[in-house]
Parts: C-alpha cells; structure tokens; sequence
C-alpha cells in the first residue's frame, strides 16, 4: 500500500526550487522534454517581477509523499480576466503529476479549495498562468519537442484529468510548417499579389522606436483578438516585458508590421525556437550555458522559429482586405527567415474553431501536429 499523498501551499524559495524540479523525475527517460531554465521560471512565478501579478494572485501546492515532491499545481484569479468574462471562473496550471490517480486528487482538491473559498464557481486549465502564456495540455503530439513557450505532458494527463470530472472547453492547435515542402502554386499567386498592392506597406520593428512599435503590435492584438474565446488584453507592464524579450532575443526582421492606406493594420511576431538551444541544459545557464546561448542568439539564424503572435484589425476580418494583411505580414516574415537559411517554424497556437485563419495556415502546406486542450469545471 502507498504511503499517503500530502498536499501543502509553497511557501518559501526551497518550496519554490522543489515546486520546479518536480517534472525532472517525471520526464527523466523523455527524450522530446525540453528542461526549462531556472532563472526564466523563477521570474515568472516571482509576484515582484511578474507583471501578470499586478492584476491577479495564486497558490502554488506541491504534493509530497515519503518527505518527496512528487507532484504540483497552481490556483489563480485573474481581475482582469474576470473583468472581460464575467463567469467567475478561475483557473490551475503547471499541472504535473506521476500516474496516480491519487495525487491528481490530492492536487485538484487543494487548488479547487482555494479558488471556491475566493467565490470562483468554475474552474479552466491549465494555464502557466494566464492564457498569454503557456496554454492547455497536450492531447496529441508526443513524439516531438514544445517550441518555446508551449507545453509537453504525458499521454495519461488527458486521463487523470477526465477522472476529476474535466470535460473539454477548447482545443488549440500547433500548426508545423517546412519551406522546403514549396509554397503551393496557387498560394504563391496570392501572396505575390497581397504584396503588391499598392496600398500595403510592410515594415520590420524598429527598435529605435521600440515603445512606439510596441504600442502598435498590442494595440492590433487586443484589438483583433478581442472577441476571441478566452481572450485576457495584455497591460502597460506585460508590454514591457515582452519589449525586453523582443530586444533580446530577435533582429528587427522577425516582425513585421503592415499599414492600410497608411493606418497600422496587422503585424505577426516570430521568435527563435530556443528549446532548441537550451535542450540538454538541464535548466541551467551555468557556468557555460549563458555564453552558448548567446553564440546561437548573436552569430546564427535559428533552426526553427515559432509564430504566436498574428493579428489583423478586427474592421478587416472577414474581407479580402484582411487576407491580403495577413497573407503579407506572414509572407513577409517568412521570406526573411528562409533567406538566413530557417527553413521551419511552428504557427501556434490556433483555436480550432478559427477557420478562417486555419484555412490561411493550411493552404500554406502547414500541418497540425500538435493538440492541446483546456478543461473546465463546475465548483
């Protein structure tokens, strides 16, 4: 018989440093896990400097037998998100567990616990911790990496998490793309006209006026994701971060922003595929991990690149006006990319009733590879 699974709120950075570790003993013998980097997720759980916490608190628990973490789990109650939806929904995420039953009871009832005891009547998830970040739980597409900032899991998640009374709320799904498969022909001719139209523009970001261009891409963002399912508007301060992460991490090419008749219109933002880089790393950057993931950032073109944010003015939606914005800024982006050499990406994630979007992704020759799902429930 097991010995008993006890459930306790983190409290206290060794909890934190336990609360991290804990998928390192359930993915040991996965060779398609990529490690995340301390120094990131100790950040991004940290109230002080995660701007996510500006708008919203949560409840790390970590669930621990024979004086072992053995599994973890997050509770969370976004104003902001609740401002927009008014359901009174709150959420879990960074959900992982061994395949027991037991302890994804154990985990579920603590942070259900805490959000009934805050007045949430529903529950969604997972979300690490907002539906910005990292999203859903893989269903579908186990035999190879994330691309950076998506999730892995094991196939019994889906399982384990059914058994708590989960059903479906939405699935996303994680488009991959190879240049090398040829654009198709009658895709080629749309695109070579989206570009020539005389009233489009397409410019890269300029990070001279990086606040000026920030504005600009969030700006269409919330704007054309704003009746989307789920959709959180990003804030003054997480648009500062992602302005720190875009000066780091990508040359002005990797966007691109177009304007209609001279009014900023759409704009898609890739980013290098750092698991890439950082797989094998264990989590660390030291002693030789910064300078290596430097090397890769600096002085070559990324193997692959991932797609997450597109977005066209919602006036343009449903118009041939609107095709031809998204069809440029994508096209634009990937010209770049496979001129250095970067022959695939990853386009995700994408609600799997966005049809008219997937029918854009999939006339490229893109394939869904990938599944994840978030799950709802009652409290």
């Amino acid at each position: 018989m097991s010995s008993p699974v006890i459930i306790r709120p983190v409290a206290g950075k060794a909890d934190i440093d336990a609360f991290l570790r804990v998928p390192f003993a359930l993915y040991r013998d996965d060779p398609n896990w990529v490690a995340p980097l301390f120094i990131e997720r100790r950040e991004h759980l940290d109230p002080a400097k995660n701007p996510y916490f500006r708008h919203a608190g949560a409840q790390l628990f970590l669930a621990w037998r024979d004086g072992v973490p053995i599994g973890r789990i997050s509770a969370q109650i976004d104003t902001l998100r609740l401002e927009h939806h008014r359901d009174a929904a709150g959420q879990f995420g960074f959900l992982e567990a061994p395949d027991d039953p037991a302890v994804f009871t154990a985990l579920f009832g603590a942070a259900e616990g805490w959000l009934k005891t805050r007045g949430m009547k529903r529950v969604q998830g997972p979300f690490s911790f907002s539906i910005n970040d990292e999203t859903g739980v893989l269903i579908d597409g186990f035999d190879t990496s994330p691309s950076m900032m998506m999730g892995h899991a094991r196939p019994y998640y889906r399982s384990r998490i059914e058994e708590q009374e989960f059903t479906k709320a939405k699935d996303m799904f994680a488009y991959y793309y190879n240049d090398s498969m040829g654009v198709p022909p009658r895709l080629r001719a749309a695109l070579d006209r989206a570009l020539l139209s005389p009233h489009l523009s397409i410019r890269p970001l300029d990070k001279k006026n990086l606040a000026r261009d920030l504005d600009i891409i969030i700006g269409l963002f919330n704007d054309a994701w704003s009746r989307n399912w789920g959709f959180v508007p990003f804030t003054g301060d997480e648009i500062k971060a992602l302005g720190n992460n875009l000066k780091m991490l990508v040359r002005e090419e990797f966007v691109a922003i177009a304007s209609w008749r001279g009014e900023p219109a759409a704009m898609a933002v890739t980013l290098p595929n750092i698991n890439e880089w950082i797989k094998g790393m264990g989590g660390r950057l030291l002693p030789f991990g910064w300078a290596e993931l430097a090397w890769h950032l600096l002085a070559r073109p990324p193997a692959s690149i991932r797609l997450p944010l597109m977005g066209v003015s919602r006036k343009y939606h449903g118009t041939i006006t609107g095709s031809t914005l998204a069809l440029g800024v994508i096209e634009t982006v990937r010209r770049y990319h496979t001129g250095r050499g970067t022959m695939a990406g990853e386009l995700s994630w994408v609600l799997e009733d966005n049809m008219p979007m997937r029918k854009i992704i999939e006339a490229s020759g893109a394939i869904p590879y990938k599944t994840y799902r978030v799950y709802e429930k009652a409290l």
